[in-house]
């Protein structure tokens, strides 16, 4: 294992490799200076708890890459149990008042969305014209969204961003992890071979050669697996292994068409689940909402009708 300095200075290490790190850094002190945020709050009644995840989350984020592998197992056990034990509760960050909020819509109003769509430009650009990674694209957006932000008005300092962006961990929580904790999931399900079981299980559903029944099942099972993993990503590595290869690539289906609509069926998936944290969970916890599963009930009728509408795309389209 290279130290940071071999692995700042190699030329092994592509650039997009080495500015990922660094936005890692960048994330996990952001994640530190929360943690003791939390740890002087008076007004936290778990503020113990909640640095000890911050920290941890932080120390992982900075130095995870060149610790050895026991070091982060242990490091990853003591981060989910305060989470467990919940422990883990917002500060007592000072919001904008309603007045500031009123001033602020008037003086910038829909001007307020150029910030957010640099975010995803910047992250597109990066995936079709460099050799970038989208994530670090996706880190200068944000970059970028604060020099905007600062020109729109000169109370937005770095203080503030920096409130800001505690107040909104602090709602998100451990939620936060949810999905890269899912997404590791789906490599050490397919590591374990749960595509291989996957595989001889269905083969005695699916008729040998029918194409357009392996793509039913494929797609259904892309729903359901990312519905239990929370994670369109982390299923379709397990599906694909147990049923998309076998059952349909291997009869000449187009792999550019399956693989897309595939993952788009995954997403149908996302709508329905708890476990997709991000987008069904949190934004109850930050809307107040009184029913937990008010976004799922919103969104499992587009889900179906968006599977069944997939479905028939794949078969059409393969």
């Amino acid at each position: 294992m290279m130290n940071p300095i071999q692995f700042y200075t190699s030329v092994d290490v592509t650039l997009s490799e080495k500015l990922l790190e660094v936005m890692y850094c960048l994330i996990g002190l952001i994640s530190i200076y929360v943690a003791f945020k939390n740890l002087k709050d008076k007004g936290n009644k778990n503020s113990v708890g909640s640095f000890v995840f911050w920290f941890d989350l932080g120390i992982m984020f900075v130095l995870g890459k060149w610790l050895p592998a026991l070091v982060d197992g242990i490091l990853l056990i003591i981060l989910v149990l305060p989470p467990i034990l919940k422990k883990v509760s917002p500060g007592n960050e000072p919001e904008p008042t309603p007045e500031e909020m009123e001033q602020n819509n008037k003086k910038i109003g829909s001007k307020v969305f150029v910030p957010a769509v640099c975010i995803g430009l910047f992250a597109l650009l990066a995936a079709f014209f460099t050799k970038i990674s989208p994530l670090v694209g996706m880190s200068v957006g944000v970059f970028v969204a604060m020099i905007i932000l600062r020109i729109y008005s000169k109370t937005n300092t770095p203080s503030v961003f920096l409130k800001d962006c505690r107040r909104m961990m602090d709602v998100v929580g451990p939620l936060s992890m949810l999905p890269m904790l899912l997404a590791a999931l789906g490599a050490v399900f397919t590591a374990a071979g749960v595509g291989d079981v996957i595989s001889s299980l269905v083969s005695n559903i699916i008729p040998a050669g029918n194409v357009t029944i392996g793509i039913i099942v494929y797609a259904i099972g892309m729903a359901v697996f990312t519905m239990i993993m929370g994670n369109a990503f982390a299923a379709i590595t397990v599906m694909t292994v147990g049923i998309g290869a076998p059952f349909v690539l291997k009869y000449g289906a187009d792999p550019v068409v399956i693989g897309s609509l595939a993952l788009t069926c995954g997403y149908c998936g996302t709508l329905c689940t708890p476990m997709a944290a991000n987008f069904n969970i949190v934004p109850v916890a930050i809307l107040e909402m009184k029913d937990k599963n008010g976004v799922i009930k919103k969104q499992v009728l587009v889900a179906v009708v968006m599977l069944v509408v997939q479905i028939v795309m794949m078969i059409m389209m393969s």
